[in-house]
């Protein structure tokens, strides 16, 4: 497929076909890498990543603890 960079505002752009983004299983609003080469750009989808609470709490320190916040007066009907 051929198609042309277009002046886009004050950048330049290109439009990718419908076709073209489903065959990439992109969709609009998704993420994208993109990678410049020697005359050449790659643009691939970035996977979310996933969190895992008990992963991430597994990579705390031992010795952490945590801080108390204060947000000020209760302002409605808080029970503390």
């Amino acid at each position: 497929m051929i198609t042309k960079v277009q002046k886009w505002g004050n950048s330049q752009g290109l439009r990718l076909p419908k076709q073209v983004l489903e065959m990439a299983q992109i969709s609009i609003g998704d993420d994208v890498e993109i990678v410049v080469g020697t005359e050449e750009i790659t643009v691939r989808k970035v996977k979310s990543k996933k969190f895992d609470l008990a992963d991430m709490v597994s990579r705390m320190p031992r010795s952490y603890r945590g801080d108390e916040n204060a947000f000020g007066a209760p302002v409605g009907k808080e029970q503390w």
